[in-house]
């Protein structure tokens, strides 16, 4: 596997060139370096950027009262989603969080209305404990954590792969493209290329303390 890094404006970025190496082996590592980073982020400015992202994404989604948005909650080195939770509850929007199906072969992932009880599954990421279940079809809006992406949307998560098997049906439409999908991270997530793998479900957008980029599905 051949890895170099690549200037783009102010962030230097990490590119992976396949070779003889599977893209999974090319992912994991991709994956360890950018977490590191990530981790790195000190709080003060981690909330800085969350409070950004939520400004952009205001301005350029216009949420409105009755959206269904799908957000989530963030670990501690995540990138916060709560200033989003709060801007989309102050504009009268319905809320639903991701809850990780608690069999450990099922591997699946449902969207919950986000309600007063949040418990911590297995991977330690808060859930809703009970709650109105709805198809991640019937949402408007899906925002996504990730730990880096490109412009042609492809998005590198954590590896678990709930998202990609819970939006799977995005990859068999040529038209119809809801919900939209809205990664969230920093603007030194982003890479000028990653390799698609068959799995992947491409982002419409994402939104970093930077602003807006739209993606080519977008």
């Amino acid at each position: 596997m051949l890895l170099w890094f690549e200037s783009n404006g102010p962030h230097r970025h990490r590119r992976v060139a396949p070779s003889d190496s599977t893209l999974g082996v090319a992912r994991r590592q991709l994956r360890a370096t950018l977490e590191a980073r990530r981790r790195s982020v000190p709080y003060l400015v981690r909330a800085h950027a969350a409070r950004q992202v939520a400004r952009h994404a205001d301005r350029a989604l216009h949420f409105a009262a009755g959206m269904r948005i799908a957000l989530y909650a963030a670990l501690p080195h995540e990138l916060d989603a709560a200033p989003l939770i709060e801007l989309a509850r102050s504009r009268g929007c319905q809320i639903y969080l991701p809850r990780i199906d608690r069999a450990r072969r099922a591997r699946g992932m449902r969207f919950v209305a986000l309600g007063a009880t949040l418990r911590s599954n297995r991977l330690g990421i808060a859930e809703p404990a009970a709650g109105t279940v709805l198809g991640a079809r019937w949402l408007d809006l899906i925002f996504l954590p990730l730990t880096a992406f490109d412009r042609q949307g492809v998005r590198l998560g954590t590896g678990g792969g709930y998202y990609d098997r819970a939006l799977a049906f995005r990859r068999w439409r040529r038209h119809w493209h809801a919900p939209r999908l809205i990664g969230v991270g920093y603007a030194f997530q982003e890479l000028p290329h990653l390799e698609r793998a068959v799995h992947d479900v491409l982002m419409d957008a994402v939104v970093t303390e930077e602003g807006m980029i739209r993606c080519a599905t977008g």
